[in-house]
């Protein structure tokens, strides 16, 4: 019974080379840290001069995305660090524990958003329309630059795609406090401040049930939603030499990283390094599985004790 050890550093999705995370990511979380923070500032006393709900609600779901991106940057630093005796991964599902996280934080500060602005429809109060619509301007801008910085990481990483998400829920809000804002100053209804919190945040939470949902599966380590099993089975089936397969396990080692291991059985021995180090170009280039671990099962004379299992 042999055991060899394949892997590739690069995955591919339709033809598009993925690596890890580029460096500059650091520095656009930091940017985008830095530009949060001075908003939720310049929200929070003009908000209270205003007497705006929407306007501090927009500061309070600023600051729960400062978290976020501090989070996620921590992460993303975290998943760099080599490897030790202890965790023998890295930290890399570091950055699948943020996305979780910052699915959560998202959730809970859109509900404080809307529990307050309910509170605020019996018993509306005046507001100072026109510097709601000017500092909620100035939130789409910097949530707006901030989640440009983010962008490219977001289609490959979900951790990136968790801060990216809060930046776009934050311009999305923003927007909907500038709208309200115009409309109390052209109608006089400051009803329409509460209502603009209400309508924004259940945008917010239909957009981020998706992230949440991908962070809770990877978190289970369960197969990532891009990469069919079944599909990945019938290649290794199918390789030259093996008359079955048995242990399959595919599962996430961080957002932009998988894993997968395996036994093969080939009766009529090794088949060398060669086929091995095809097989593992094969699953990286084909299915973005960029750590592989193969273990060859020549004898047909021993029973493997995880051959039983069925479920892959």
């Amino acid at each position: 019974m042999d055991h060899d050890h394949a892997h590739d550093d690069h995955s591919q999705h339709g033809g598009h080379t993925h690596r890890h995370a580029p460096r500059q990511f650091g520095r656009a979380f930091a940017v985008a840290t830095v530009l949060n923070v001075l908003l939720v500032i310049v929200q929070v006393v003009y908000g209270l001069a205003a007497n705006s709900m929407a306007l501090v609600a927009d500061a309070g779901h600023n600051f729960g995305d400062v978290l976020g991106l501090i989070i996620a940057w921590v992460a993303h630093a975290a998943a760099r660090r080599p490897a030790t005796e202890r965790y023998t991964y890295g930290f890399r599902s570091a950055s699948i524990l943020a996305a979780l996280l910052n699915g959560i934080l998202l959730l809970l500060a859109t509900g404080a958003i809307a529990w307050e602005a309910i509170g605020r429809l019996g018993a509306p109060s005046e507001v100072a329309g026109l510097t709601v619509v000017i500092v909620a301007a100035i939130g789409i801008a910097v949530n707006g630059a901030s989640a440009l910085l983010l962008m490219a990481g977001s289609k490959s990483d979900l951790n990136v795609r968790g801060a990216f998400l809060h930046l776009i829920g934050d311009a999305a809000v923003s927007f909907g406090v500038v709208a309200a804002g115009a409309a109390i100053m052209l109608t006089g209804w400051y009803w329409l401040d509460p209502v603009a919190s209400l309508v924004v945040s259940a945008l917010i939470v239909w957009s981020t049930w998706t992230l949440l949902r991908e962070a809770i599966i990877l978190s289970l380590a369960a197969v990532p939603p891009k990469i069919d099993p079944r599909a990945v089975r019938r290649y290794l089936e199918g390789l030259d030499g093996v008359s079955a397969i048995h242990d399959l396990h595919i599962w996430p080692m961080s957002t932009t990283e998988t894993a997968l291991t395996v036994h093969l059985e080939m009766p009529g021995g090794h088949p060398g390094d060669t086929l091995l180090m095809q097989a593992a170009h094969d699953l990286a280039h084909r299915f973005a599985i960029g750590h592989v671990t193969i273990q060859i099962e020549a004898s047909t004379s021993t029973v493997c004790p995880l051959a039983s299992d069925e479920s892959m």
